[in-house]
């Protein structure tokens, strides 16, 4: 089912009747606003274009021939998916580590620069043997743990120690490598198989395909005598879908486990190449604007659209592989989940199960007096006024209470944030309902 819920943009913002919620809105207009023009700044091209609607459309079909959508349509698979995505999606147990940021290859879309400390962790490396005993002692339960990089197979001795030590420490733990494949051979092959390495991730190169190189295919069969579960995962550049095709028939023939097709990204830089191979950024790269923590960069226009004909035509073509396609908002709804799941909510707080952000409904101005006399008829309805900005704000659950009333409704959405002196509540985004048509189930 699709959301009722309308983004407020410039547009839209225009049709808000309600002069006291369109002046509000326009501050969170205004932020986004600035954003872009910032991403501007480094010369990336933005689509003058939204693909919302065909991506829905696509999903929707996708749905019809039985792909299943996760994560409020964030992440989308047919046949099988890893069960570290499915952890990833609320990060509870799940941990990532590297040795080193050091990498052999030059790919134009890393976002490793953007990293925490990339330049020290280029020359230096993480004692992870010491990591790992900081985390135990911390009794933090670790279900699911993986190495990337870099490329963690430059420090080959270490990242078999790091899997050997992961094993004894969290018996029970699902483990998972990231590799170019670039390193591989059979004698690391049968000592990750030995330290019980549960996954193993290589990431394939479209330009490396778009050369005749496919060899790391040949890697990636050998994996397979050694690994029980063997997987691909590239981000998908827009324009390529007939070489993709042809990668995901070998893959099939080659019966791995599965493949994770990323929403390809910007990384704020190597912005020549991006406009030369003329890659233009959503022009609504983030839902909901907020500082995250994963530094992937912003979405690039249609890489979407590509992922999602790649999953019909695995549907088609009936492959055994997983598909699944991993959007940068998928990625970025552990952090909130992490953020919000336990939060003290006040009684007009909701935590909602489709984005984790924290979500509570707003009437301005004239609207109140009208609103507030409907809520009070409402048992148990509770509601706050904020004289400064004008507004009442109540739980979305008495949305429904409102629907004979010709009323526009802010939906608030925030994320409890922690500084040094406590626990606040930062709102970060409002959008427009109606009560007439707003499902809960869908809509937040």
């Amino acid at each position: 089912e699709t959301s009722m819920i309308i983004r407020i943009d410039g547009q839209t913002q225009e049709n808000i009747k309600n002069p006291v919620f369109r002046s509000y809105a326009s501050v969170y207009v205004d932020i986004y606003c600035d954003f872009m023009e910032e991403i501007q700044k480094t010369g990336i091209q933005i689509d003058a274009q939204s693909y919302d609607a065909e991506s829905a459309q696509k999903i929707e079909r996708l749905v019809q021939k039985g792909a299943i959508v996760r994560n409020g349509g964030k992440s989308i698979y047919v046949n099988k998916i890893s069960p570290a995505c499915v952890a990833c999606q609320t990060g509870t147990g799940s941990t990532t580590f590297f040795i080193s940021l050091r990498c052999h290859r030059d790919c134009f879309y890393c976002f490793n620069p953007n990293q925490e400390g990339y330049d020290h962790f280029k020359q230096n490396e993480r004692n992870l043997i010491h990591e790992l005993d900081q985390i135990k002692s911390n009794g933090f339960e670790v279900q699911h743990l993986a190495l990337t990089g870099g490329e963690p197979l430059l420090h080959k001795d270490q990242a078999i120690d790091f899997f050997r030590y992961a094993r004894r420490k969290f018996p029970s733990s699902y483990s998972r490598l990231y590799t170019s494949g670039d390193h591989v051979d059979e004698e690391i092959l049968q000592q990750l198989k030995d330290a019980n390495l549960d996954e193993i991730r290589f990431s394939v190169r479209l330009h490396d395909l778009e050369r005749g190189n496919w060899h790391t295919l040949d890697l990636i069969a050998l994996a397979r005598k050694y690994i029980p579960f063997v997987m691909v995962e590239m981000p998908v550049l827009p324009g390529a879908l007939g070489i993709m095709k042809e990668l995901l028939q070998k893959l099939d023939q080659l019966n791995i486990f599965s493949v994770n097709l990323l929403e390809f990204c910007y990384p704020y830089f190597n912005t020549e190449t991006f406009n030369q191979r003329s890659y233009a950024i959503k022009k609504f790269p983030y839902r909901i604007l907020y500082n995250y923590w994963y530094a992937g960069g912003l979405p690039v226009s249609k890489s979407e659209l590509d992922c999602l004909d790649l999953l019909d035509y695995a549907i088609d073509e009936e492959f055994d592989i997983g598909v699944h396609y991993c959007s940068l908002e998928n990625k970025h709804t552990g952090q909130i989940y992490q953020l919000n799941h336990d939060a003290s909510l006040s009684k007009t707080a909701y935590f909602s199960r489709n984005d984790y952000f924290l979500k509570s409904a707003k009437v301005f101005g004239n609207d109140i007096s009208i609103v507030k006399k409907k809520l009070i008829k409402t048992k148990r309805a509770k509601f706050v006024t904020n004289k400064e900005y004008d507004y009442l704000e109540f739980h979305v659950k008495n949305i429904k209470a409102l629907k004979d009333i010709d009323v526009e409704i802010g939906i608030s959405s925030s994320v409890m944030e922690t500084r040094e002196d406590g626990a606040y509540l930062r709102e970060l985004n409002i959008d427009l309902c109606y009560p007439k048509e707003f499902e809960i189930s869908t809509d937040v």
